[in-house]
């Protein structure tokens, strides 16, 4: 019972976990997404409609997250079942300490990959076909595809999401990781201005300071991982007839 309870409190605290990375990390979302979200032909609309467009557009995004969070989360159950989900947690931290202590380009290397150079080109050309379709513009499909496009942030959730061990948990993940995007992103679009380049220095800046944040998080887990056992042992301890 109580083991069953940690992992319920260490999957809903990454959870939680989820959505604040969002919410920093929006800062580079702001900088890299957001002039998309700004080109769109708005003018004239009333502030509630763009509002309404614009949300049609993350929840879009934020369930591209999802899929890509379910994908991931076939990855985890292996590892679950395989019982090395405490040493991917723990490689996974030691890995972004890593990439944040020597500033390692994974996204572009991972934009590298053969086939992927394809498939973004396929997506800028339907995002493109449909961002010159005019004032009826369908913000939701809009929002499924520039979910696809390369976002080093996205990756460093997803291996959250993988750390999850289950697929319905890892889809959440990437959504709640979506949803915390929008808060920033909403308000600097119906803003009508951002500071691109200014917030991408600071979140640059910041960047590390949130990776080694996230290895704690994943060092710590691993590390509770071996709780479950030592409290089934105390349990079964006090289960143990007692002379008197």
């Amino acid at each position: 019972m109580i083991a069953r309870w940690q992992v319920r409190q260490s999957a809903n605290m990454f959870l939680i976990t989820a959505f604040t990375v969002g919410l920093f990390g929006s800062l580079h979302c702001v900088g890299m997404c957001g002039p998309i979200a700004l080109a769109l032909p708005f003018q004239g609309l009333s502030r509630g409609l763009i509002v309404q467009k614009m949300l049609q557009y993350h929840l879009g995004r934020s369930l591209t997250y999802a899929g890509l969070g379910l994908l991931a989360g076939l990855g985890g159950e292996f590892i679950r079942y395989a019982g090395m989900q405490r040493w991917f947690a723990l490689l996974a931290g030691i890995s972004l300490i890593v990439i944040a202590i020597f500033s390692l380009p994974v996204e572009s290397r991972i934009n590298r990959l053969p086939g992927m150079r394809q498939v973004l080109a396929k997506v800028r050309q339907m995002l493109s076909r449909i961002m010159g379709s005019g004032k009826d513009i369908h913000t939701f499909r809009l929002g499924l595809l520039n979910g696809l496009l390369p976002c080093g942030l996205v990756y460093l959730a997803l291996v959250g999401a993988v750390s999850m061990g289950q697929i319905w948990q890892s889809g959440a993940y990437m959504f709640l990781f979506g949803l915390g995007t929008v808060p920033l992103l909403l308000v600097a679009t119906v803003g009508g201005g951002m500071a691109g380049i200014q917030l991408r220095r600071k979140f640059r800046k910041l960047y590390p300071v949130l990776l080694i944040a996230l290895a704690i998080l994943f060092i710590g887990r691993a590390l509770d991982f071996e709780l479950p056992r030592e409290m089934t042992f105390w349990e079964a301890m006090q289960e143990m007839p007692m002379c008197h």
